[in-house]
Formats: structure tokens, C-alpha cells, sequence
């Protein structure tokens, strides 16, 4: 790849990163890039719509193309494309129904359900969304953003929706789940979501090492005993690996996680 679309590429994907549109001088600092190249880029980018500038706030942020990329990505459904087999395969191993999840803000989006024969309906139906820190594909992928995102996203007591009675209610309650989520290398949730049901899960990453996705295989809680939950987990581990070998990631790549 020519270093200028390197440049551009790790500018577009550096402001898709921000939550809010920034200074240049934000940009300069964490791309490492001389000042005038990155004014340079940023009004390349400007006048192809895919970056906006704020005058009176001296600040750039993604453009109405940037928008319609995503859109286009969305109507394509690569991931969930990517990820159908992954999930089928694995269904057919652990014989327990699995899903597929994005995050949206602090709740998970759900983008493909396999559903195991005999097993009975969940609420992961597709489309439907739930509170991320209360889900295992949540708790996956959360356990790998920066501490200052979740803190973002946990802001105050407000945040934590309740489902069953059962789970954690402060940013502190969900820093300790999430420190248990990275020892073990997978999340779980039990009652929860939904009461009688688990899941476990594990995240997959993209290139950058970032979690996109978590993959989840839930259960009646009665019909699997607790030693056997690991084996579960185990095989969404793998699931996991593989989807983000697909996506062009890295399994054992990740990024700094939360504190």
C-alpha cells in the first residue's frame, strides 16, 4: 500500500475512533504525523465528504460519506456473511443454540441466530437489542475496550438496565466482572437476561485487534452443570478465533483492555 492511502487510512480510522469530533491537534498526537500532513489529509478528506470541519469549533469529525460507507457495509452484511458458517459449525458441535452480536452504544445488537434443533426460542432473535454489561457477547467485548470507553458508555447508575434482579449495577460491580471475563478468557452470564438461561461467549477482532463481534452459545441453565460450562465456553473460544481469522484479524493481537 503507497505510504499517502496508509496515511489517510489511519486518519479516517483514528477519527471513526473519537466519540465526539476533535482538534487536529489530537490527531497529530495520536498518528504521530507531521502537523502540516495531517491538515493536508484532513482537507483531502473534507472535500470528499468523508471528514467535516467545525470552524467555529476548530474541530474535524467524520463526513456524510464516512455515513454512507457504513451504510453500504450494513446493506452488504459481510459480517454476518462471515460469521453464518462460523456460527453453524459451531451449533453443530456443542448441539446448543449460538448468536452472533455487535455493540450500539452500551447495548449489544443481535445479527445472527442459529438456533440448535429441539431448542427452545430465545430473546437473541435478529434485530433485537439488550443491555451489553448483562450478555455474554457484551461482557466479551467490553472485557477489550479501553477503560476510558466503558467509562464512557457507564457514566452513572442510570446506565446499568436491569432485566431478572441479577447483575452488576455500578461501573465498579462491572470493572470486576470484566477483570474475571479477561482472567478466563471467555464471559458468561447466568439469569441475567433471561432467568433460567446462560450464555458464554468470546469476542472476535478485527485487524486492529479491536472487538467487533462476540459469539455466544446460551442454554438452559438446568440442562448443562457447571463443570461443563468451560467445554462450552471453550468451543466459543474457537468459534471466536475463527471468525476473526476471516475478518483478516489476528486471534492473539489485542488492544489495551479495561482497567
Amino acid at each position: 500500500m503507497v505510504p499517502a492511502a496508509r496515511q489517510v487510512l489511519r486518519l479516517l480510522d483514528a477519527l471513526a475512533r473519537q466519540p465526539a469530533p476533535v482538534p487536529a491537534a489530537v490527531l497529530v498526537r495520536e498518528l504521530g504525523l507531521p502537523r502540516s500532513t495531517v491538515y493536508h489529509l484532513l482537507g483531502e478528506l473534507v472535500r470528499a465528504g468523508f471528514a467535516v470541519h467545525l470552524p467555529e469549533e476548530r474541530r474535524y469529525g467524520l463526513g456524510v460519506a464516512a455515513l454512507e460507507l457504513g451504510t453500504a457495509y450494513l446493506a452488504q452484511e459481510p459480517l454476518a456473511r462471515l460469521a453464518r458458517p462460523v456460527l453453524a459449525r459451531l451449533v453443530d458441535r456443542v448441539g446448543q443454540s449460538a448468536h452472533l452480536a455487535v455493540l450500539h452504544g452500551r447495548e449489544v445488537l443481535y445479527v445472527v441466530e442459529e438456533r440448535a434443533p429441539g431448542r427452545p426460542s430465545l430473546v437473541t432473535d435478529v434485530g433485537v437489542r439488550l443491555p451489553a454489561h448483562l450478555t455474554a457477547s457484551g461482557r466479551s467485548m467490553l472485557a477489550e475496550l479501553p477503560a476510558a470507553q466503558v467509562r464512557a458508555l457507564f457514566p452513572n447508575a442510570e446506565a446499568f438496565v436491569d432485566r431478572t434482579g441479577v447483575g452488576p449495577r455500578s461501573l465498579t460491580a462491572l470493572r470486576q466482572v470484566l477483570i474475571g471475563v479477561r482472567r478466563h478468557g471467555y464471559a458468561g452470564e447466568d439469569g441475567e437476561v433471561t432467568a433460567g438461561f446462560a450464555s458464554v461467549a468470546a469476542a472476535a477482532r478485527d485487524h486492529t485487534g479491536h472487538p467487533v463481534a462476540g459469539l455466544a452459545v446460551t442454554f438452559a441453565a438446568s440442562d448443562v452443570d457447571s463443570s461443563d460450562r468451560p467445554q462450552l465456553a471453550r468451543a466459543a473460544v474457537l468459534a471466536a478465533a475463527e471468525l476473526t481469522r476471516r475478518l483478516g484479524g489476528s486471534p492473539t493481537s489485542r488492544p489495551r483492555s479495561a482497567g
